[in-house]
Parts: C-alpha cells; structure tokens; sequence
C-alpha cells in the first residue's frame, strides 16, 4: 500500500512541479491538460489506495466505523487546504501556490519512502522472489474473491445505485465556476470560501452521523440526502436567474454560503455505502472490495461529467452565451431525482451489525469463526441479504 502512495505521489509532483518551474507549462493548453490528466491520475490511486488501506485495517483489527473517521480526517485537511490557499491566493501569484503545493507533495513522498507496511498493520512479504512468483495467482485469487462478492446481492445492489446515482447526473459545475468568475466577477477568494463553508458542513454531519444517523434506516437515510442533493443543486438556478438579489441576498455572500452545498451532500452520500460495504464484505476481500468501490465512483464522476459536457454543448452553454444554464440546471435537478426510484422498498430497520461467535477444537490450535446476522438486519435495497461465512485461522 504505500508502493502505491509513493507512485500515486509521485505522479502529483511530475504534474505540479512543470507548472511551478516551467514557464512554458503555464501557457500551452496541451502541457496544461497533460499535468491536469497526471495529477488527477495520482489522486485517483490515492484516493483508491486509502480506501482499501481503511477497509483493511478496520476489518483485520476489528474496529467498527473506520470510514466515519476518515471523513472526518478528510473534511479537517479539505478545510485548512482550502482556507490556506485562499489566503495564498490572495497575496501570492499562482506561479508561488504551485511551488509550495510542489513542496509539500515533495515532503509527503519523502514520508512515504520511510513508513513500512508492518507499521500500517499490514503483513510484508518475506520473499520478494516468491511474491514475484506467484503474483498472478495472487491476482487470479484477488478477482475470484472479488467476484463472489459481487455476486451478492447485498453487496452488488448499494454498490450499482450509489455509481448509478451519480453517472447519470450531468455536472455543470465548470459552467457554473466559469458564470460565477466571469459574468458576476466574483473574487476567487469567494469560492475558496464556500468550499471552507462546505468541508465544515461535511465535518459536521460525518460526526452527526457516526454519533446519531447510524441508527437511521439506511434507505430512508440515503432517500434523504439524494433529495437534499437534489434540492441544493437548485440554488445554482437561484443564483443563474438572479432570484438570490431580488431576495436582497448578495452574490457574493449567497455564493459564499451555498455554492458548496451540493458538492458536500455529494461527499456524504458516500460515506454510508463505505461504511454498508465493508460491513458486508466477505473475509479476505476487504480491501479489493473497496479498491472496486472506489474505482467505480471515480468512473461515474467522469461519466457524470462527460454527461455535462455534452449536456453544456447541447443546450448552448459557451462563454459567451450562459443563457441556457437556467434551463441545464433544472435539467440537472431532474437527473438527481430520478435515482429515488431505484431504492427498493426495504425490509430491514438499522443499519447491519454483524455478530462473531467463536469455537476452538480440543488442542486450542484451531480457532472456527463464525459471521451471523439477522435476516431482518439484512434486508436492504429490496434483497434479503443473509450471510454465514466460516474463516479458519491459527492461533499463534
């Protein structure tokens, strides 16, 4: 795991560094598009990478609601870097933010190059000519389990809907950044500002969640934050019409307080699934599982922008000419809706809890562990998802 942070890292500082150092890098739109397609390669193995790690760590030490935490870690670090860049940005030339932004990726590839996978919980491989080996049966192993997994019900039903929910959603949120900066010429401190605002919402209800919402029936949870989804996106069309001034609201402020509502229900919505499917997932498969979870997620937010793209294009959107986003918005308010039709009726009242019961054999070396949970626990998404699995393991 961190041979891929290290890489995934790595990729970041080839992408920022030309950018910070190269004078050239900064003008020709192929070099930008080339560092923008490498840093977000980067991120997306980051991204992935951390996914599996938590998954892991929290099913080997058995530790409950890992991923709550690491939202929560997650909304602190979006908060400070937005807060810290909109302070840089406002006495500093983005040649200087690149710079430092290189720096600290430097510094954190360094750190990186010292953490050992035993000191993550992670098992090292003792032979590396071994691990060379036999790293296709590995794999082979790693998609049979992946696919048995997938064949749940259980699992493969949340996971279609929250990649579904989101792919089928056109994002406008870069014409809707290119309204805000060009036709009501707001300061880009402004947006720094509201995706503060937004990280502390994000911060607020992940601890809301992991101290009270976990008891709340996970479609009826998940309908709820898809609807408020929705409703937020409709604040982009307050702002393209105007409404917001005649309401004696300002640009500037109603941006500030509201342009990064959606995208922080976006992120939150994600947290219940993580926390579903690793509750689920078979021994063994955790960290591939979530590796696929966030694979998939990463696909649909291409496919959901390439779907505003097209979406821009068709209706007429340029720089030019923003007349049409009213209309685009709506249209983006309808998509977010219609994932509300694909929640089964539920069965189930709380979220999954899964019960161990423990024997060992005479000689105490073997040790049988056995997951049940109630059938009435299970029922989620329409499907009843029963499970018993028996792990074998030594006790040493």
């Amino acid at each position: 795991m961190p041979t891929k942070a290290k890489f995934s890292v790595f990729l970041q500082v080839l992408a920022w560094g030309p950018l910070a150092l190269i004078p050239v890098a900064q003008e020709a739109l192929s070099i930008l598009m080339a560092c923008i397609l490498i840093s977000n390669l980067g991120a997306s193995i980051t991204e992935v990478a951390k996914d599996a790690l938590v998954a892991e760590y929290g099913q080997k030490n058995r530790i409950g609601g890992l991923q709550s935490y690491a939202f929560m870690a997650l909304a602190v670090g979006g908060t400070l870097g937005n807060l810290l860049g909109g302070c840089f940005l406002q006495k500093t030339p983005p040649k200087t933010m690149f710079l430092v932004f290189s720096v600290l990726l430097s510094l954190q590839l360094a750190i990186s190059s010292t953490v050992r996978e035993k000191s993550l919980g992670l098992s090292e491989p003792s032979d590396h000519n071994h691990l060379k080996k036999s790293i296709w049966e590995n794999i082979r192993k790693q998609l049979s389990d992946l696919k048995t997994a997938l064949n749940a019900d259980n699992i493969s039903c949340p996971l279609t809907w929250i990649v579904a929910s989101i792919a089928t959603v056109p994002i406008l949120s870069g014409s809707i950044f290119c309204y805000q900066t060009q036709c009501l010429h707001l300061d880009p401190s402004i947006i720094g500002m509201s995706r503060v605002i937004g990280q502390l919402m994000l911060l607020s209800m992940t601890v809301l969640y992991d101290r009270y919402w976990k008891e709340v029936p996970m479609r009826k949870l998940v309908g709820v934050v898809q609807f408020l989804y929705a409703s937020s996106l409709l604040l982009d069309f307050l702002l393209v019409t105007r409404i917001n001034l005649k309401l004696g609201i300002p640009n500037e402020v109603f941006a500030c307080c509201f342009s990064g509502l959606a995208e922080t229900l976006a992120q939150f919505k994600l947290l219940p699934f993580s926390m579903l499917l690793a509750s689920l997932c078979p021994q063994g498969c955790e960290g591939s599982l979530a590796s696929f979870l966030a694979s998939s997620l990463c696909l649909s937010s291409i496919v959901s922008g390439f779907l505003g793209v097209g979406l821009a294009s068709l209706i007429g959107i340029t720089s030019d000419d923003y007349s049409s986003l009213p209309v685009g918005v709506l249209i983006q308010f309808l998509a977010a809706l219609l994932p509300l039709g694909w929640i089964h009726p539920p069965a189930g009242e709380n979220f999954p809890r899964p019960r161990w019961t423990a024997q060992t054999q005479v000689d105490g070396s073997l040790l049988i562990v056995k997951e049940t949970q109630e059938s009435k626990d299970r029922k989620l998404f329409g499907y009843e998802a029963t499970k018993a699995t028996t792990i074998n393991s030594l006790l040493r």
